[in-house]
């Protein structure tokens, strides 16, 4: 599904490299987790994944099916199936949460060729899938985002991706700012996505969201590159010992 090879970028106005050759392999219907210091270029990759400005790719590739999503606008990676999860989701004022996600939808099935999305099924669909999410009929009116709570604005882009149906989702730290409550909806809205055609790329510094997302395999990253990869056991040898005696290891 999805295949890093050698990826190194660095800040586009900086000599400074961030990633310093990562490779990963994502296979279909699979979940895995990528855990690391402050600093070791988690938020980074995922930047560059979706297309973000500001960063600069000096070598590597990333395929996404078999197709290179580094030379595309962000729009067409987002029309192949990448969606990225915030770790500070945007206020959007003056735009609806109902306009935007049909607006989104239909944009996105446009692009890969299908039927826009009629009003009255739009709207049975997105009632449907914000009841599982625990999202009232008042959320949907609101402004993107505006007024919302962490939990809330978490919640509303689990809604996103439960709409558009990526076939690759990237989480930025989704678990960040969130009790206890709120990490179990977002967490069931993430696991009732789970099937054979979509893979995620959880990126958490606590074992906590993993014990509600089961990863198929951790990665730790440090300095720029994916230093060690293993089950969700690594995960756990994190929380109970931190990163220094994996990074003494692999040094």
């Amino acid at each position: 599904m999805l295949e890093i090879r050698n990826l190194h970028v660095k800040l586009e106005n900086e000599d400074k490299p961030i990633l310093k050759g990562v490779d990963l392999s994502i296979g279909a219907g699979q979940v895995h987790a990528i855990m690391g210091p402050n600093g070791s270029g988690k938020s980074t990759l995922s930047y560059v994944l979706s297309g973000r400005d500001g960063y600069e790719v000096t070598d590597g590739s990333a395929l996404l099916d078999g197709e290179e999503l580094l030379g595309m606008e962000p729009e067409a990676r987002a029309a192949a199936g990448l969606f990225l999860a915030f770790q500070y989701p945007v206020e959007i004022p003056g735009v609806g949460n109902m306009t935007f996600l049909r607006t989104a939808v239909n944009a996105q099935r446009k692009a890969r060729g299908e039927p826009e999305m009629s009003a009255g099924e739009f709207l049975k669909v997105v009632r449907e899938k914000a009841k599982t999410l625990k999202i009232d009929a008042e959320m949907l009116k609101r402004p993107v985002n505006v007024g919302f709570s962490g939990g809330e604005k978490k919640r509303n882009e689990i809604l996103q991706m439960a709409m558009l149906e990526p076939r690759m989702c990237i989480l930025d730290e989704t678990d960040s700012g969130l009790d206890v409550d709120a990490m179990k909806l977002v967490s069931e809205g993430v696991n009732a996505l789970r099937d054979a055609g979509r893979s995620f790329l959880v990126i958490t510094h606590y074992q906590r969201l993993l014990d509600h997302i089961k990863p198929d395999v951790v990665h730790i990253m440090a300095a720029g590159r994916i230093v060690k990869s293993g089950g969700p056991e690594l995960a756990l040898e994190v929380e109970h010992n931190g990163y220094a005696d994996i990074l003494a290891e692999v040094q």
